[in-house]
């Protein structure tokens, strides 16, 4: 008896609906483009993660609806971002570190304030003048250049650790720019002696590194959680951090002299304008006890705020954002 074999048929592609083909060939182009995508990304991991860190800074800069500037004064030149319209907040960031650290707050404050954050001289992508002083007293003489360039007239004056003990130095010397000063966990103010000043002022520089666990360490001085930052971003920071190292120990000896570490302490009683002093109460880099010497230094304050914030270290500008941005707020809008 013959057995009867089945067929199958297949439909040629060329007979196919039009939609299916359409649908087919969207298909295969979104998977090239995927994998493209896949291949230069995981590339550009490997070997070019400063392309990847910069294309992050640029979202979130639009995010934050600012835009990078640059301005020549003397010979440094300045870059910055600037955004958003309002009374004007200008911001300086700290030791080491560079305008890219108040992108949220910037993206906070932007919807109500005309906001302005700097490289400062020195640091990220502003002028570095070799064999140049960076210490308080002369960044606060390239301040009054940058504001006299851009004519901001009067600013909201808003420091964070060095960049506070700047900002105040520049109040109490300059009181016409400045409406208001908020100072975040700021340099130049008596405290309580720590781990981390017995270290400094031992000559050790916590702020230096040379390979991942360094790193680990050193952010571990400014952080209460470790930062999840891929291993090859940090690599990025570590070469900057390397590249660097003679500009970052000079300034960091130079801020060890006790014109520099109480260079606003010596000043408080200039400060005239309103004074927000806020804290994270776990700072290990400038202990908490820095808030008391600020509010009892402040004689002739128009206005004197004090915040302290919960869990965070040494940077509420990134640990706390949220609550940093409204305290912010709620101190310029009050005055």
């Amino acid at each position: 008896m013959a057995t009867k074999k089945s067929t199958t048929v297949t439909t040629p592609a060329s007979t196919r609906p039009l939609w299916q083909r359409l649908a087919l060939r969207r298909l295969k182009f979104l998977g090239v483009v995927a994998l493209v995508l896949v291949v230069l990304l995981g590339g550009s991991y490997l070997f070019a993660p400063q392309w990847l860190m910069t294309a992050d800074f640029k979202r979130q800069a639009m995010a934050a609806h600012v835009e990078k500037h640059s301005v020549q004064v003397g010979d440094t030149k300045w870059v910055y971002y600037e955004g958003g319209e309002g009374p004007t907040i200008l911001m300086l960031h700290g030791f080491a570190a560079s305008k890219e650290v108040w992108l949220k707050q910037l993206e906070l404050l932007s919807p109500h304030f005309h906001v302005i954050a700097p490289d400062l001289p020195g640091w990220g992508e502003s002028t570095r003048v070799d064999g140049a002083s960076y210490n308080i007293d002369a960044q606060v003489a390239r301040l009054q250049g940058f504001i006299d360039t851009l004519h901001l007239g009067k600013v909201i004056l808003v420091g964070h650790s060095m960049g506070g003990a700047i900002a105040g130095v520049y109040a109490a010397e300059h009181p016409d720019h400045v409406a208001e000063l908020a100072l975040l966990d700021s340099f130049g103010l008596k405290y309580n002696e720590n781990d981390f000043s017995r270290l400094a002022m031992s000559g050790t520089n916590p702020f230096v590194f040379d390979n991942r666990e360094q790193f680990a360490k050193a952010t571990g001085w400014a952080f209460v959680k470790p930062l999840d930052i891929p291993g090859r971003f940090q690599d990025v920071l570590i070469k900057r951090n390397q590249d660097s190292r003679a500009f970052i120990d000079r300034t960091f000896t130079e801020l060890r002299d006790p014109s520099q570490y109480l260079s606003l302490q010596n000043r408080l009683d200039q400060l005239q304008m309103p004074v927000l002093g806020m804290w994270c109460h776990d700072d290990k880099i400038i202990d908490v006890s820095a808030l008391d010497n600020l509010r009892n230094g402040l004689k002739n304050a128009g206005a004197i705020s004090t915040s302290m914030l919960m869990g965070c270290n040494h940077m509420p500008i990134v640990e706390k954002p949220d609550e940093t941005a409204r305290i912010i707020t709620q101190f310029a809008l009050s005055h």
